[in-house]
Protein backbone atom coordinates (compact mmCIF):
# COMPACT_ATOMS: atom_id res chain seq x y z
CA UNK A 1 0.00 0.00 0.00
CA UNK A 2 1.07 3.62 -0.36
CA UNK A 3 1.17 6.14 2.45
CA UNK A 4 -2.13 7.47 1.16
CA UNK A 5 -5.52 6.24 2.23
CA UNK A 6 -6.72 5.59 -1.31
CA UNK A 7 -10.34 6.73 -1.65
CA UNK A 8 -13.02 4.27 -2.67
CA UNK A 9 -13.90 5.09 -6.29
CA UNK A 10 -17.47 3.96 -5.67
CA UNK A 11 -18.09 6.64 -3.04
CA UNK A 12 -20.11 9.67 -4.10
CA UNK A 13 -17.80 12.30 -2.54
CA UNK A 14 -14.52 11.47 -4.30
CA UNK A 15 -15.09 12.89 -7.76
CA UNK A 16 -17.38 12.60 -10.73
CA UNK A 17 -18.08 9.32 -12.41
CA UNK A 18 -15.96 8.85 -15.49
CA UNK A 19 -17.93 10.78 -18.05
CA UNK A 20 -14.75 12.00 -19.69
CA UNK A 21 -16.30 15.24 -20.90
CA UNK A 22 -17.65 15.92 -17.42
CA UNK A 23 -14.26 15.35 -15.84
CA UNK A 24 -12.63 17.80 -18.21
CA UNK A 25 -15.27 20.43 -17.47
CA UNK A 26 -13.95 20.76 -13.88
CA UNK A 27 -12.61 24.33 -13.66
CA UNK A 28 -9.82 23.21 -11.30
CA UNK A 29 -8.52 20.62 -13.78
CA UNK A 30 -5.80 21.15 -16.37
CA UNK A 31 -7.55 19.64 -19.42
CA UNK A 32 -4.32 18.60 -21.15
CA UNK A 33 -3.08 16.76 -18.05
CA UNK A 34 -6.48 15.19 -17.37
CA UNK A 35 -6.72 13.98 -20.97
CA UNK A 36 -3.24 12.44 -20.81
CA UNK A 37 -3.99 10.65 -17.53
CA UNK A 38 -7.36 9.37 -18.74
CA UNK A 39 -5.88 8.12 -22.01
CA UNK A 40 -3.13 6.26 -20.15
CA UNK A 41 -5.76 4.67 -17.90
CA UNK A 42 -7.97 3.69 -20.84
CA UNK A 43 -5.01 2.26 -22.76
CA UNK A 44 -3.84 0.12 -19.84
CA UNK A 45 -7.37 -1.05 -19.03
CA UNK A 46 -7.30 -3.02 -22.27
CA UNK A 47 -4.34 -5.03 -21.00
CA UNK A 48 -6.13 -6.28 -17.89
CA UNK A 49 -4.93 -6.46 -14.30
CA UNK A 50 -1.85 -7.60 -12.37
CA UNK A 51 0.39 -5.26 -14.35
CA UNK A 52 3.70 -3.81 -13.12
CA UNK A 53 4.11 -0.18 -12.10
CA UNK A 54 4.76 2.17 -15.01
CA UNK A 55 6.26 5.62 -15.40
CA UNK A 56 5.65 8.16 -18.16
CA UNK A 57 7.15 11.45 -19.26
CA UNK A 58 4.55 13.98 -20.37
CA UNK A 59 5.79 16.31 -23.11
CA UNK A 60 4.10 19.06 -25.07
CA UNK A 61 2.98 17.48 -28.31
CA UNK A 62 3.92 20.50 -30.40
CA UNK A 63 7.46 20.49 -28.99
CA UNK A 64 7.75 16.75 -29.61
CA UNK A 65 6.74 17.17 -33.26
CA UNK A 66 9.33 19.93 -33.74
CA UNK A 67 12.20 18.28 -31.87
CA UNK A 68 11.58 14.58 -32.56
CA UNK A 69 9.75 14.42 -35.90
CA UNK A 70 10.58 10.75 -36.52
CA UNK A 71 9.26 9.71 -33.10
CA UNK A 72 6.19 11.90 -33.52
CA UNK A 73 5.48 10.37 -36.93
CA UNK A 74 5.82 6.88 -35.44
CA UNK A 75 3.21 7.84 -32.83
CA UNK A 76 0.91 9.39 -35.45
CA UNK A 77 1.21 12.90 -34.05
CA UNK A 78 1.28 16.27 -35.77
CA UNK A 79 1.45 19.75 -34.31
CA UNK A 80 -1.76 21.09 -35.83
CA UNK A 81 -4.06 18.30 -34.66
CA UNK A 82 -2.50 18.00 -31.20
CA UNK A 83 -2.07 21.69 -30.34
CA UNK A 84 -2.24 22.32 -26.59
CA UNK A 85 -2.00 18.65 -25.64
CA UNK A 86 0.47 16.44 -23.77
CA UNK A 87 1.91 13.20 -25.11
CA UNK A 88 2.73 10.36 -22.73
CA UNK A 89 6.00 8.52 -23.40
CA UNK A 90 6.45 5.35 -21.37
CA UNK A 91 9.84 4.89 -19.76
CA UNK A 92 11.80 1.66 -19.53
CA UNK A 93 10.14 -0.99 -17.39
CA UNK A 94 10.72 -0.44 -13.68
CA UNK A 95 12.50 -3.02 -11.55
CA UNK A 96 9.74 -5.22 -10.05
CA UNK A 97 11.52 -5.52 -6.70
CA UNK A 98 11.76 -1.75 -6.10
CA UNK A 99 8.60 0.09 -4.95
CA UNK A 100 7.44 2.86 -7.25
CA UNK A 101 7.62 5.38 -4.42
CA UNK A 102 11.28 4.55 -3.89
CA UNK A 103 12.04 4.95 -7.60
CA UNK A 104 10.40 8.39 -7.67
CA UNK A 105 12.60 9.58 -4.80
CA UNK A 106 15.71 9.06 -6.95
CA UNK A 107 14.87 10.63 -10.33
CA UNK A 108 14.76 14.11 -11.80
CA UNK A 109 13.19 14.90 -15.16
CA UNK A 110 15.08 16.99 -17.74
CA UNK A 111 13.86 20.48 -18.58
CA UNK A 112 12.08 19.39 -21.77
CA UNK A 113 9.59 17.29 -19.81
CA UNK A 114 6.42 19.20 -18.92
CA UNK A 115 5.09 16.64 -16.49
CA UNK A 116 5.04 12.98 -15.54
CA UNK A 117 2.58 10.23 -14.72
CA UNK A 118 2.78 6.97 -12.82
CA UNK A 119 0.60 3.87 -12.78
CA UNK A 120 0.42 1.45 -9.89
CA UNK A 121 -2.01 -1.18 -8.61
CA UNK A 122 -2.79 -1.16 -4.89
CA UNK A 123 -5.03 -2.83 -2.35
CA UNK A 124 -7.69 -0.68 -0.69
CA UNK A 125 -9.05 -1.53 2.74
CA UNK A 126 -12.32 -0.29 4.25
CA UNK A 127 -11.94 2.79 6.49
CA UNK A 128 -12.65 0.77 9.62
CA UNK A 129 -9.54 -1.35 9.05
CA UNK A 130 -7.10 1.57 9.42
CA UNK A 131 -6.50 1.00 13.11
CA UNK A 132 -5.76 -2.69 12.55
CA UNK A 133 -2.98 -2.26 9.98
CA UNK A 134 0.43 -3.31 11.41
CA UNK A 135 3.20 -0.69 11.45
CA UNK A 136 5.75 -3.02 9.86
CA UNK A 137 5.52 -2.56 6.04
CA UNK A 138 5.83 -6.27 5.26
CA UNK A 139 3.21 -7.19 7.84
CA UNK A 140 0.95 -4.39 6.60
CA UNK A 141 1.18 -5.72 3.02
CA UNK A 142 0.35 -9.25 4.18
CA UNK A 143 -2.54 -7.91 6.25
CA UNK A 144 -3.96 -6.09 3.22
CA UNK A 145 -3.62 -9.13 0.93
CA UNK A 146 -5.46 -11.35 3.38
CA UNK A 147 -8.22 -8.94 4.45
CA UNK A 148 -11.62 -10.31 3.36
CA UNK A 149 -12.91 -6.84 2.38
CA UNK A 150 -9.88 -5.75 0.36
CA UNK A 151 -10.37 -4.13 -3.02
CA UNK A 152 -7.87 -3.85 -5.85
CA UNK A 153 -7.47 -0.45 -7.47
CA UNK A 154 -5.43 0.87 -10.37
CA UNK A 155 -4.12 4.39 -9.82
CA UNK A 156 -2.96 6.65 -12.64
CA UNK A 157 -1.54 9.89 -11.22
CA UNK A 158 -0.03 12.80 -13.13
CA UNK A 159 1.61 16.14 -12.33
CA UNK A 160 3.08 19.05 -14.27
CA UNK A 161 5.75 21.63 -13.52
CA UNK A 162 3.15 24.35 -13.03
CA UNK A 163 1.68 22.47 -10.06
CA UNK A 164 -1.32 20.89 -11.77
CA UNK A 165 -2.25 17.34 -10.72
CA UNK A 166 -4.80 14.75 -11.78
CA UNK A 167 -5.64 11.14 -10.88
CA UNK A 168 -7.83 8.39 -12.32
CA UNK A 169 -8.86 5.40 -10.21
CA UNK A 170 -10.44 2.11 -11.33
CA UNK A 171 -11.55 -0.70 -9.02
CA UNK A 172 -11.11 -4.26 -10.19
CA UNK A 173 -14.54 -5.07 -8.78
CA UNK A 174 -16.06 -2.29 -10.93
CA UNK A 175 -13.96 -2.74 -14.05
CA UNK A 176 -15.80 -0.55 -16.53
CA UNK A 177 -15.16 2.89 -17.98
CA UNK A 178 -18.25 4.40 -16.36
CA UNK A 179 -16.93 3.58 -12.87
CA UNK A 180 -13.54 5.26 -13.26
CA UNK A 181 -13.21 8.25 -10.92
CA UNK A 182 -11.06 11.30 -11.63
CA UNK A 183 -9.92 14.18 -9.47
CA UNK A 184 -7.06 16.58 -8.83
CA UNK A 185 -5.97 15.34 -5.39
CA UNK A 186 -7.23 11.79 -4.86
CA UNK A 187 -3.80 10.36 -3.93
CA UNK A 188 -1.83 13.28 -2.42
CA UNK A 189 1.21 11.30 -1.26
CA UNK A 190 1.93 9.86 -4.71
CA UNK A 191 1.24 13.22 -6.37
CA UNK A 192 3.74 14.91 -4.06
CA UNK A 193 6.41 12.40 -5.08
CA UNK A 194 5.67 13.01 -8.77
CA UNK A 195 5.88 16.77 -8.32
CA UNK A 196 9.22 16.43 -6.54
CA UNK A 197 10.71 14.73 -9.61
CA UNK A 198 9.95 17.90 -11.59
CA UNK A 199 11.73 20.25 -9.16
CA UNK A 200 15.47 20.86 -9.12
CA UNK A 201 17.09 20.12 -5.78
CA UNK A 202 20.87 20.21 -5.84
CA UNK A 203 21.01 18.66 -2.41
CA UNK A 204 19.43 15.42 -3.60
CA UNK A 205 21.18 12.56 -5.37
CA UNK A 206 18.90 12.22 -8.38
CA UNK A 207 19.30 10.34 -11.62
CA UNK A 208 18.09 12.26 -14.66
CA UNK A 209 15.31 10.23 -16.25
CA UNK A 210 15.40 9.56 -20.01
CA UNK A 211 12.39 10.43 -22.14
CA UNK A 212 12.86 8.12 -25.12
CA UNK A 213 11.16 5.05 -23.70
CA UNK A 214 8.56 2.84 -25.36
CA UNK A 215 6.30 4.54 -27.86
CA UNK A 216 3.41 2.10 -28.06
CA UNK A 217 1.35 4.37 -25.81
CA UNK A 218 -1.44 6.84 -26.56
CA UNK A 219 -0.58 10.31 -27.73
CA UNK A 220 -1.91 13.45 -26.11
CA UNK A 221 -5.41 14.77 -26.44
CA UNK A 222 -6.51 18.31 -26.99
Amino acid sequence: MTEDQVPDPTADDHGDQADKDGLLDDLDTDPALASAVLEIESHLAGDGWDQPARLYALVETGALVRQEPALAAQMGLDASSEQGSLTAIEQDQLAPDVPLEQVLETILWPAGVTGCAAVVERLVLPPGADTEVPEDPAEAEAFAREHPDRQEVRIVAGATRDGSTYCALRLRAHDDDQSVVGGADLVPGLLALLQATLEEDEGMNHTTAPTDGRTDQPGGSA
